[in-house]
């Protein structure tokens, strides 16, 4: 499988990895912050432009006037360093974390 492949099948499942989403995001209300975790995992608004590698690592959206990104890094089992192989998944630790833009 190809990294933007293995980063979908996890973003959609959240099985895999680890997920973080930042204080802004636990300071909404419950609702919005399921809204959001399903706009992520339904995310599909990739292009040239927000995707210039093909890894389908990084998306942004807006939801209720706020500005949402989710990012997803590749870290080596220690999570100190990126994966020597992020194709390989027993070399590779996924991590998503959903933040509002403005805690970037």
């Amino acid at each position: 499988m190809t990294i933007a492949e293995l980063n979908d099948a996890f973003r959609q499942s959240f099985a895999g990895g680890e997920v973080f989403t930042t204080r802004g995001i636990s300071a909404l209300p419950r609702d919005a912050q399921s809204a959001i975790i399903e706009r992520v995992r339904v995310f599909d608004g990739f292009n040239e432009d927000n995707d210039p590698h093909g890894e389908h690592d990084f998306g942004s959206f807006d939801y209720d006037g706020c500005k949402v990104f989710w990012k997803i890094d590749l870290y080596d089992l220690t999570r100190q360093f990126y994966s020597s192989n992020p194709t390989d998944p027993a070399k590779t630790v996924r991590v998503l974390t959903i933040l509002l833009a403005e805690e970037y």
